[in-house]
């Protein structure tokens, strides 16, 4: 499996593997820095080639980012780092319970879960975070797949019940949030009502169906969620640092509100949080660009003007992304090593991309089967109806009694 080259790799002697920590970080080489040189003047070539105004790009990146004083930049960038590190560390008990004897270290975890954050604001549909889970998988060597979807849902609760919190908030609070992206349920609900009843009427068939593999899952993900039958040490290692988190994550946006002079206040707060976190959710652009943008617009309406709104957002995803993918390489490069970190991030991205795919393609497996299913059931409905309806002749042979002799 590819999990287990992966594995392979890092203990054969990389930097932070099972035999390589404490190495030396590897020298840099003059031929990797012209080799790195070289790649971004065929980059600039090739925006040249394609007419990408790359050069107006990065201006408008500069401009956004020197538009907000050091002061207000440096205090966001130690928010971004507060937030990803205490959600990193909740990661990392529930991990350590959860596998006690892998040794899993703190600044591996840290790597793994700072470089989902950064490939969110990259990739689209939240993939960052698949290829979190696999390199989970990859560098716990008892860790299964089920197990830590199981860790993801338990790290995941609390961020859940906020939530919750936040998109009622935001649709009882901000007039239009239900229709912008929600709209279609007000247009259908009966339509609405009836896919609900037919996704869990379809998820149960689907659960009777695979209950053995079920069972077998749901006994490798109670290791996963292990952590939650110590209340203490979950509601100390696991819930105090999200909620920490979460708080870090609100001060990042009264931030970048106060570098753009729009009052900060827990209602506006409220509204950002909520349509960041439904615009993510259901957009499949990287990082939710666009969306996030129209959201923030329509969340700040009436509070300051929409070209202020709009810039607002622009500068805080700019600004956060721009510091999440650098904070990844460096913890990456800590934990790993150079050559380690590149190829467990490439070899997770690509094992993701084929779980994707497979799910994908089982979908569709499966909807051509039904649809198989389906035809040959009405064929066969459709011959016996002609059977019936066929009309008897005086050549069909009596229906009782032997024949006639001659």
């Amino acid at each position: 499996m590819a999990t287990q080259g992966i594995r392979a790799a890092l203990e054969e002697g990389q930097p932070g593997g099972a035999q390589g920590q404490g190495r030396r970080w590897p020298r840099l080489h003059l031929r990797r820095i012209l080799i790195g040189v070289l790649i971004i003047v065929m980059i600039g070539a090739a925006a040249t080639l394609f007419g990408w105004d790359l050069s107006g790009w990065l201006e408008h990146v500069w401009n956004t980012i020197t538009s907000i004083s050091i002061g207000y930049l440096l205090a966001a960038l130690a928010l971004v780092t507060i937030q990803t590190t205490t959600t990193a560390y909740a990661w990392y008990s529930i991990l350590r319970f959860a596998y006690p004897a892998s040794n899993v270290s703190w600044r591996q975890v840290l790597a793994c879960y700072s470089t989902a954050v950064a490939l969110n604001f990259v990739l689209p549909a939240n993939l960052g975070t698949l290829v979190m889970l696999v390199m989970y998988t990859s560098i716990i060597v008892a860790a299964t797949f089920a197990g830590i979807l199981a860790a993801y849902v338990v790290q995941k609760a609390f961020y859940t019940v906020i939530g919750i919190f936040t998109y009622v908030y935001l649709f009882a609070t901000v007039g239009g949030s239900f229709s912008l992206q929600l709209g279609f349920v007000k247009s259908h609900p009966w339509a609405f009502v009836i896919f609900l009843v037919g996704a869990g009427a379809l998820l149960y068939m689907v659960a009777q169906t695979l209950r053995e593999r079920l069972r077998k899952w749901w006994e490798e993900a109670k290791v996963g969620g292990r952590i939650l039958t110590k209340p203490r040490a979950y509601l100390g290692r696991v819930l105090l640092p999200e909620v920490i988190s979460w708080f870090a994550m609100l001060g990042i946006i009264a931030v970048f509100l106060s570098a753009y002079d729009i009052p900060v206040s827990f209602h506006i707060l409220m509204r950002v949080v909520g349509g960041n976190s439904l615009a993510n959710m259901t957009s499949v652009t990287p990082g939710g660009a666009g969306v996030v943008q129209g959201f923030n617009v329509l969340s700040l309406k009436g509070i300051t003007s929409a070209s202020n709104a709009t810039a607002y957002s622009v500068a805080q995803q700019l600004v956060v992304t721009a510091w999440s993918l650098l904070f990844a390489i460096v913890m990456v490069a800590w934990a790993f090593g150079w050559s380690g970190g590149k190829m467990l991030v490439e070899k997770s991205y690509g094992e993701a991309r084929e779980k994707a795919a497979e799910q994908s393609a089982e979908r569709k497996q499966k909807r051509e089967t039904k649809r198989r299913e389906r035809r040959e059931a009405r064929a066969e409905t459709r011959g016996r109806r002609a059977h019936r309806a066929r009309p008897s002749t005086h050549d069909d042979p009596p229906s009782n009694g032997p024949p006639p002799d001659d």
